[in-house]
């Protein structure tokens, strides 16, 4: 890959106001939103403490920030169609693919760099909140390392989930409609399935699946952490395949 490529899109990333509105919305909704939580939750205690999973109060606001990231995954290509400007991207890389490879890459990059910290802080912060009544658990815990940091891999893997429906779609609201209803629509479609049926579906849907691997206790009917984060990748790799037929083939 070129690395003149992935420079110029973080030139671009940081030059676009929309990239420090919707990474720090990001921040906001995993930190604020689990301190939110954590605290409804100390002053409802579980009836149950064995059943009660202190991360994934702590994780709460992951489910929120997936809608942002995925946003400004979709605008960072979108963005490029609606202006004009990939036109002069494509005849600066007239081999198109190094183009989209660099946005995946500046922007995965910079959403690690920004969801990590933001994770392990709405876990901290959880944690303490949940202390008040002894609901706290430590990050050594089994499972629970691997699920606070699978809350930021899940956020990168929206993120370039965006980014691949807005490269296929290469309209804004078209894409960000798509990305709406494949986080939230089809489990909707599956609530209105017969049960036998739902219950089938449903681990197998894009959230349902990603999400898994945020979870310490997951659900008996659902996918295992990584295998549910394995099936959401599949549904990331298979759209950018797509996207990538569409940049190679189809005119810009």
């Amino acid at each position: 890959m070129n690395a003149r490529v992935v420079r110029s899109e973080f030139t671009k990333l940081r030059s676009v106001p929309s990239t420090a509105w919707s990474l720090l919305t990001t921040v906001v909704l995993v930190v604020g939103f689990s301190a939110m939580y954590a605290t409804l939750r100390v002053s409802r205690p579980p009836r149950d403490p064995a059943a009660f999973d202190p991360t994934a109060v702590s994780l709460a606001g992951v489910s929120l920030a997936q809608f942002a990231v995925g946003v400004l995954g979709v605008l960072l290509i979108t963005g490029e169609y609606a202006t004009g400007l990939i036109r002069t991207s494509v005849t600066a890389v007239p081999t198109r693919l190094p183009l989209l490879w660099g946005k995946a890459v500046a922007f995965g990059l910079v959403t690690v760099v920004v969801s990590a910290p933001a994770v392990v802080t709405a876990f901290l912060v959880g944690q303490s909140i949940l202390r008040q009544e002894r609901l706290d658990v430590a990050f050594r815990a089994p499972g629970v390392g691997r699920a606070v940091l699978g809350g930021a891999l899940y956020l990168v893997a929206v993120g370039l989930l965006g980014l691949a429906l807005g490269a296929l779609i290469r309209n804004t609201a078209g894409a960000v409609s798509a990305l709406f209803g494949l986080l939230v629509g089809l489990q909707m479609v599956a609530g209105l399935l017969p049960e036998s049926v739902s219950d089938d579906v449903y681990p197998y849907l894009p959230a349902p699946a990603g999400l898994a691997v945020t979870a310490v206790t997951p659900d008996p009917a659902a996918l295992g952490p990584w295998t549910g984060f394995g099936v959401f990748c599949l549904y990331v790799g298979v759209l950018a395949g797509f996207a990538v037929w569409r940049l190679r083939y189809r005119d810009s």
